[in-house]
């Protein structure tokens, strides 16, 4: 079976919300409800990739995993892959860019249809990081 990570983008720095991973949902960050979700899909490993350290003491604090990621980036996907590569992790077949303002989504949706949450392969992520080299 090949092996998936969950990596959820998230910062408290969004232009139309500012501070919207951490608002509370019935006493829980928002944040810490997608990693939950994430968590009990059992697709595989999930970690929050942030720059802030108020969401990684917030995400483990609630039993989650985060890796604090540059502040410089321009995209989730850029943080993610920079996660990625912090985890250092060599037999990983599959990354799930799980959107981390998305508290009530569907665990059934998530273990249907991965494509549509955006499945990317390590070789993708390879391949970006050639292109930022250049």
């Amino acid at each position: 079976m090949p092996k998936t990570l969950i990596i959820i983008p998230s910062r408290l720095s969004a232009t139309r919300l500012p501070g919207k991973p951490l608002l509370k949902i019935n006493g829980l960050s928002i944040i810490s409800h997608v990693v939950k979700k994430a968590q009990e899909s059992k697709i595989g490993e999930t970690y929050v990739a942030t720059e802030d350290k108020e969401i990684v003491e917030d995400v483990e604090k609630n039993g989650g995993k985060a890796i604090l990621t540059s502040k410089n980036h321009k995209t989730g996907s850029d943080r993610i892959f920079e996660c990625f590569q912090k985890l250092n992790l060599k037999d990983v077949d599959y990354i799930i860019n799980l959107q981390g303002d998305e508290p009530d989504i569907d665990i059934h949706t998530v273990l249907a249809d991965k494509c549509s949450i955006g499945v990317d392969t390590k070789e993708d992520y390879l391949k970006i990081k050639k292109m930022m080299e250049k």
